[in-house]
């Protein structure tokens, strides 16, 4: 264990073996990462660790102290992106704003993007949300088995809606497979360590150059076809528009169907959240009617639940690395440059020190006499990235959430589904995307 001033000391650095050449790559796992992380965090008693990634510097945060210190306080140096020939060179994600490096160029995207979805602004698509929420209660009458299809069918159609003009088939859209597609790729190659190209310095770049029949080089078969992916998201719509689509709504498009299904699975689990819910919603607006966005106010238990789907199963458990260019220096210890360094965002969100019984879905845990209490750490603070990475989306995100909860809250009882012989089918609980999103 190294304890040199030189990098990083004994209470940061990451107490496993190290392999020869690849330091602890192999030790990175391919699924539940965060969970790792936070295992070492605990083992190591330190909010920071550090690992070894064939020589490239992996630092892990799973503090908001920490992460607030660097990502807030210091984020004019932690604020870059890592190079990623793997997503930009070879699967062509360069159009991409969250992959660009923090400079003028990302200032430029950044500030267009903002102003049309920051808070005020996006309140303008209030309308179009709460039509496709509507939308989608039909859907599910028509098919209630397919609850994940009929989300991504909501969030695809809302965003086509919004970006293109384009209205959406009724089922089989073309461009909600397309872009379903496309980041269920970008979630897949965005594993750190998950490719040996995956970076500019960390690992083996040099074998982007290697031809793809070569032994070792799958990674290349698989980025030319996630490329034809990603320019079918980029070109195809043009087609029919000469408008941009701005990636981070593609991105909230998958946070918000997982968020979505979360909420389900959390009913099945806790049917007298969904109970306490639905008295509220109807005391508010009566039986039989939906709420809109002038009720929010009037449903806290229904924020509540909300607040509580972001915190209990994140949809971004892991964040995207930050990469730091110039040595640092924190609580007396050198972070060197050319460090990515990862906000854990499962592990602050199911911090017990913040969130009594961390593991246990409790809505009331953000009430206080009836009302949100602000006293309690809100999950959106960590939910959608840190610093100025933040997810600018994250306004309309979270009110297409809220509309689709209260509105799936007031029409239906969410139940277990049950088999041809009348036995009850319990639901997985467990993560299904390895990758990371924001």
């Amino acid at each position: 264990m190294s304890a040199s001033r030189t990098g990083l000391s004994s209470r940061c650095h990451l107490v496993l073996r190290n392999s020869p050449f690849v330091g602890n790559l192999l030790d990175i796992p391919r699924e539940h990462q965060w969970e790792a992380y936070h295992r070492w965090s605990k083992a190591l008693n330190s909010d920071i660790i550090h690992l070894d990634a064939a020589g490239k510097s992996i630092i892990v945060l799973s503090s908001m102290e920490a992460i607030g210190d660097l990502f807030e306080q210091r984020s004019s140096l932690y604020s870059g992106r890592l190079r990623l020939p793997m997503l930009v060179e070879l699967m062509g994600w360069d159009f991409a704003f969250p992959f660009i490096d923090y400079g003028d160029e990302w200032r430029s995207h950044r500030k267009l993007f903002y102003q049309a979805f920051n808070l005020s602004a996006a309140k303008q698509f209030h309308p179009q949300e709460t039509a496709a929420v509507h939308e989608v209660l039909r859907r599910f009458l028509q098919n209630p088995h397919d609850i994940m299809g009929n989300f991504r069918h909501m969030t695809g159609a809302l965003i086509m809606d919004i970006a293109y003009g384009i209205k959406v088939l009724p089922s089989d859209d073309p461009y909600i497979q397309m872009v379903e597609k496309a980041m269920h790729d970008l979630s897949n190659a965005s594993i750190p360590g998950a490719f040996l190209v995956v970076s500019n310095e960390d690992t083996f770049p040099s074998l982007k150059y290697v031809p793809s029949w070569f032994p070792g080089t799958g990674f290349k078969r698989k980025a030319k076809e996630w490329r034809k992916i990603v320019r079918e998201v980029l070109e195809k719509p043009f087609h029919e528009t000469k408008r941009n689509i701005p990636l981070c709504m593609l991105r909230g498009a998958d946070s918000t169907v997982s968020a979505l299904g979360t909420f389900v699975l959390a009913m099945l689990a806790n049917p007298e959240a969904q109970i306490i819910a639905q008295g509220e919603i109807d005391s508010v607006i009566g039986l039989g009617n939906l709420p809109d966005f002038a009720d929010e106010p009037s449903l806290p238990y229904v924020s509540a639940i909300v607040k509580e789907v972001l915190r209990w199963r994140n949809v971004t458990p892991i964040a995207f690395p930050h990469y730091i260019t110039v040595d640092d220096e924190y609580r007396g210890y050198r972070i060197p440059a050319g460090s990515l360094v990862i906000g854990n965002t499962w592990a602050i969100l199911h911090d017990q020190d913040i969130y009594a019984e961390p593991h246990s879905f409790k809505p009331e845990r953000f009430l206080l006499d009836g009302k949100i209490n602000t006293a309690v750490r809100d999950p959106e603070t960590a939910a959608f990235g840190f610093g100025r990475r933040i997810c600018p989306g994250r306004y309309m995100a979270t009110a297409s959430i809220w509309i689709a909860v209260a509105s799936m809250l007031a029409a239906f009882d969410i139940k277990k589904a049950v088999d041809e012989e009348g036995r009850v089918v319990e639901p997985s609980f467990e993560y299904s995307s390895t990758g990371v999103v924001s």
